[in-house]
């Protein structure tokens, strides 16, 4: 025998003077299935342990063409959001004996393309993926190759996939109905990436809540280029130094509304004393700030456990299924982050 870590399994069969198709099969729990005797199979379970044995899963799944991994694919793994996501992804697709290979586009198309090159290479059974949002071609590509894919968070309406997501539209409503009914008429809305279909439907929510309302929409109200932080903190610059600025923003995004804070901050604008303000995305460092803020929040947990579920519905089934959109409901955080101006009058 070789030394302990560098066994194989054909010394390991070699040593008991078994073949290695029974060593391989006690291994891979199927011992009972080809009816290997119990005295066998506990010596080949012995043995493995006692030279710390791991059989090479890359290996057995190039035969069997299937290894037993999820690629997932998030755009900013900084995010609280996207990690917290990705974590309960880990945790369901572990519990049916799945691992994951975890890639960050850094909200690139390039890197995105790449990351998905590199899945591929690894023979993933299936992806999960959050796109960047604004091109979509090359998981049209993926899905004819017959890789099965569930989307996350952001979906493309031309795009025939699974996909499970929030009710962004509603979440943005609701948030615009917190603050229409805290006095506030003139509220910023600071997008993410316009193109994005979330931030199409935050926007959306956004636009009929004033509507509904009676407020007129004025387009310079809504600003903002990505869902990162520099663009939060460049947008509320601007609009801060706007003549008539809002009594209010609207964060579409986590990372967006750490940027306004750190502009106000900057500025020396108090929250909610002089600027109110309210975030899409709960955050753990929601409740924490100096002024607890209000936001619209997302079940992350079902969004992971549904995304695995997506997944491994169409690994199952040989025929391609219907594809269908899983929409969640959010649900409004109310902290302080908001200030009461007037009681608006009863229409």
């Amino acid at each position: 025998m070789t030394k302990k870590n560098n066994v194989t399994m054909q010394a390991l069969a070699e040593n008991l003077g078994v073949s290695v198709s029974v060593v391989s099969r006690v291994l891979s729990g199927q011992a009972s299935k080809y009816r290997i005797s119990k005295s066998t199979e506990e010596a080949v379970l012995k043995l493995a342990k006692e030279h710390r044995f791991r059989p090479n899963q890359l290996a057995r799944g190039l035969r069997l063409r299937k290894t037993s991994t999820f690629g997932l694919l998030i755009p900013d793994i900084s995010n609280p959001f996207f990690s917290d996501i990705a974590r309960h992804i880990e945790m369901n697709a572990r519990k049916i004996g799945y691992s994951i290979l975890l890639c960050d586009s850094q909200e690139d198309n390039d890197i995105e393309r790449e990351s998905l090159d590199l899945l591929r290479n690894r023979m993933i059974d299936g992806l999960i993926i959050s796109p960047v949002g604004s091109q979509g071609d090359h998981l049209v590509e993926l899905l004819e190759d017959g890789l099965p894919i569930a989307v996350v968070d952001r979906n493309f309406s031309n795009i025939d996939l699974p996909c499970v997501t929030s009710d962004n539209y509603q979440g943005a409503y609701d948030g615009m109905q917190h603050l229409l009914d805290h006095g506030h008429r003139t509220i910023a809305f600071v997008q993410g990436l316009p193109d994005a279909d979330p931030n199409v439907e935050r926007v959306r929510g956004y636009k009929v809540a004033l509507r509904d309302a009676g407020i007129p929409f004025k387009k310079s109200l809504v600003i903002g280029t990505d869902f990162g932080q520099e663009s939060g903190y460049a947008a509320a610059k601007k609009l801060l130094k706007r003549k008539q600025p809002p009594t209010a923003i609207f964060a579409a995004g986590n990372m967006i509304a750490l940027g306004v804070l750190s502009a106000l901050a900057e500025e020396g604008v108090r929250t909610p004393q002089d600027m109110s303000i309210i975030s899409f995305d709960e955050s753990p460092w929601s409740p924490f700030l100096d002024t607890p803020m209000t936001t619209i929040a997302q079940d992350t947990a079902k969004i992971g456990r549904m995304a695995v579920e997506l997944l491994t519905n169409q690994i199952e089934k040989s025929k391609r299924a219907r594809r269908p959109t899983v929409l969640l409901p959010t649900k409004l955080v109310s902290r302080d982050s908001v200030r009461r101006l007037r009681t608006p009058k009863k229409q």
